[in-house]
């Protein structure tokens, strides 16, 4: 467990999301949703202010009990919801976790999503206890594939049958981090 925070580096900040912003939430994830639909299994034309008000409360009570850090993606100087990016997945033993991000259609092509990823990334490495965290991707979500490949990410091949996206099976891309990747050592 670890108490909430943000993490900056001057254009994006992520932190938790606060209650009260589920209809900015709302927004974001409507705006994006043609985009977000083939890839993630929350994302449909059932998502609503409820849900994403829902999706606020357990998200904090996860992050208290340390097996899920969602957090907010926004803009450093106007606080604005520009995506989302998490850390989920824990393995207890291995000390591995997954690593997601997205970012609202309107903002696409700013490079958020990277700086997100690398911040949630060594955020895990260095508060989490973490050993690596991994980006599974939908093969054909090119979107996502580049974010991994302009970060540095680890091209670790494709994985069969890796995930499902409601009634879709995928083969997925697996990329990883590492602390290395950070300048730090990897510790247990």
């Amino acid at each position: 467990m670890f108490p909430f925070v943000k993490l900056s580096d001057g254009v994006i900040t992520l932190r938790p999301f606060e209650f009260g912003e589920e209809g900015e939430l709302y927004n974001a994830v409507l705006e994006s949703l043609p985009e977000l639909n083939p890839w993630m299994s929350w994302a449909t034309e059932r998502y609503t202010v409820d849900v994403a008000r829902d999706y606020i409360a357990v998200s904090r009570a996860e992050w208290s009990r340390g097996g899920l850090y969602a957090f907010a993606l926004t803009n450093a100087e106007t606080n604005q919801i520009i995506g989302g990016c998490g850390l989920s997945h824990f393995h207890p033993i291995y000390k591995f976790c997954n690593l997601g991000y997205w970012v609202r259609t309107s903002r696409h092509g700013n490079g958020y999503a990277g700086r997100a990823a690398k911040l949630a990334a060594k955020f895990a490495f260095e508060k989490a206890d973490a050993i690596r965290a991994e980006i599974v991707i939908a093969v054909g979500n090119e979107a996502s594939r580049r974010v991994a490949e302009k970060i540095g990410a680890h091209d670790e091949g494709i994985l069969l049958n890796r995930m499902t996206v409601r009634e879709k099976i995928y083969d997925a891309h697996m990329f990883s981090l590492l602390p290395s990747d950070f300048g730090l050592t990897t510790r247990l």
